[in-house]
């Protein structure tokens, strides 16, 4: 899912409801609907700590718990992807050195790919009874 230009950094991702502008509202309105997040050296395994190696292209699940809506008409979906989601969870140095035992900070420099490596989301559709779509 991402090129990692450091060794130990995240992913984050919050799947947004964005409504329409309307009178109460001329900008819309972002409705953060579901978020989560993968601390790369833990994408393998959460008992066996790997830092990524920089330049390396890596696969990576980014888990969102479960959550039901209803996306009304003229609304859009929006997937956020970002490297940090401070404060809802920790601040990644960045560094690969030992979690809260840090000396030293990175930015994080990553991409999200499409076409060669693609990336995907999968959002199941909930069909009513009948078998017409949810409105």
């Amino acid at each position: 899912m991402g090129f990692i230009e450091r060794t130990g950094y995240d992913f984050t991702a919050k799947l947004v409801d964005v409504y329409p502008p309307n009178h109460d509202f001329p900008a819309g309105v972002d409705l953060n609907v579901a978020d989560s997040i993968v601390r790369m050296r833990y994408r393998d395994s959460l008992e066996r700590p790997a830092l990524m190696k920089p330049g390396e292209v890596s696969h990576a699940v980014i888990e969102m718990y479960p959550t039901s809506l209803i996306f009304k008409r003229d609304h859009r979906i929006r997937l956020d992807i970002s490297s940090s989601n401070f404060p809802r969870f920790d601040v990644n140095p960045n560094t690969g050195e030992p979690l809260n035992d840090n000396r030293r900070w990175n930015t994080a420099d990553n991409a999200v790919y499409i076409g060669r490596v693609p990336s995907h989301i999968l959002l199941p559709i909930i069909r009513k009874m009948g078998g017409r779509v949810a409105s």
